[in-house]
């Protein structure tokens, strides 16, 4: 058994930047990555797949891009070679192809069983990220056995799929992208829309990103919020990393073709249902939307540099159909495919600490564990709103690796 004061689970963006902190506090530690660096980005995502948010928010403690394209969007390979460049230059303890296969505490240690052997540490933290097992509803066992089913971990691009039509189920910021990316195949796409962020990609002449961090939106701290349990639990935002600054929203897939349903209440004898609050849904995005561009122009108006900016922009409200279908006939043959992008939840079956609440997610308060030395890293909204974000994991790596300094201090006392 090898001992480190910290095990680190995880080599992504979240475990990297818990790593170079520690480093500059003198506390030896490992990381185990199941993969090689930023396995999930590598191996779990689709093809065209972009960073939603722009290159020169890649921010890592110490770390930032300082590529030829700031106000682009990283692609799946640049990301990876990201965070495999920060891995190298902080020379981050890392053992690769390390599975974890059960964590125990005993004696005061944590031991921790890998296929490659057994480390015992004193303080631990769990940095495996937020979408390792896809959310798909129970009544999916429903759906015919004729019709492949997929969640966004297993889907690559369009090209995998069966000739024949699409259901995507979930209308944030992957099931729009799927829909645009499959329905400009050539295959007929029904989205099915429950709640939602509608959001532009740019305005009054920045990024929607550029505003949320400029304003402070994304430093917004978990001590803040009113409904912290919503608030982790919000879709992301409907954005794409599109160059063009276009904007995927309802009204852009419809007007290529991609139809819009309501959210999926369940099956019944082959038949996928909707419901009929598709408008409600909508008011409620357009509502949301509209509320952060004032809050933007209040802002502008208020700065001494408003000159800077150009006016406000109108955007028209989401064109609902009220034809919009209440079913869906999946046993006709025309709908091949669904596609579950229904969200993400991390994986914890190997983690035989009491530490989960009835519904497996980790208690926590801003990433400190309710067990002795124990942490959580790159979940939603842990401590601010981008935790998230490759520019959020750094500020929460911060502060609770000063935490676990701490606690390794009051043990050795």
């Amino acid at each position: 058994m090898k001992y480190v004061s910290t095990i680190i689970v995880g080599a992504g963006q979240a475990g990297l930047a818990m790593s170079k902190h520690l480093t500059d506090r003198s506390i030896d530690h490992v990381l185990l990555e199941r993969g090689e660096v930023a396995n999930s980005w590598k191996t779990e995502r689709w093809h065209s797949l972009k960073l939603l948010t722009p290159n020169w928010q890649s921010r890592l403690p110490d770390y930032s891009y300082s590529g030829p394209d700031p106000h682009g969007y990283m692609n799946m390979a640049e990301v990876v070679s990201y965070l495999q460049t920060y891995a190298h230059i902080t020379c981050a303890p890392i053992q690769e192809q390390t599975s974890v296969i059960s964590i125990e505490r005993r004696f005061g240690r944590y031991v921790v069983k890998t296929n490659r052997g057994t480390w015992a540490s004193t303080t631990l933290v769990l940095a495996n990220g937020a979408c390792n097992i896809a959310r798909i509803p129970k009544f999916s066992a429903a759906v015919p056995s004729s019709i492949r089913q997929l969640s966004p971990l297993d889907y690559k691009a369009p090209d995998q799929l069966d000739e024949g039509a699409v259901l995507i189920v979930g209308a944030s910021a992957t099931g729009v992208q799927l829909a645009k990316e499959i329905q400009a195949s050539g295959r007929d796409v029904t989205l099915s829309v429950g709640e939602h962020i509608r959001m532009p990609r740019s305005y009054r002449g920045r990024d929607i990103k550029w505003w949320m961090d400029a304003m402070g939106i994304l430093d917004a701290s978990y001590l803040e919020v009113e409904n912290l349990a919503r608030a982790r639990n919000l879709s992301s935002l409907q954005l794409a990393g599109s160059d063009d600054g276009a904007m995927v929203d309802l009204n852009s897939l419809s007007e290529i073709g991609v139809n819009i349903a309501g959210r999926l209440s369940g099956m019944h004898e082959g038949n996928a249902q909707f419901s009929g609050s598709l408008a409600n849904y909508c008011s409620l995005a357009d509502l949301k939307m509209n509320r952060l561009l004032e809050s933007i122009d209040q802002w502008v108006l208020n700065g001494q540099d408003s000159g800077l900016f150009p006016p406000a922009i109108e955007f028209s409200p989401t064109k609902v159909s009220y034809s919009a279908p209440l079913s869906l006939n999946l046993n006709s043959g025309q709908v091949k495919t669904i596609i579950w992008a229904t969200g993400f939840r991390p994986d914890y079956s190997w983690l035989r600490v009491p530490v989960l609440d009835r519904k497996g997610n980790i208690k926590h308060q801003g990433g400190v564990v309710e067990a002795p030395g124990m942490y959580v890293l790159g979940l939603p909204f842990l401590r601010k709103r981008k935790s998230t974000l490759i520019d959020g994991v750094g500020d929460d790596a911060e502060q609770l690796s000063n935490h676990l300094k701490l606690s390794l201090d009051r043990v050795a006392a």
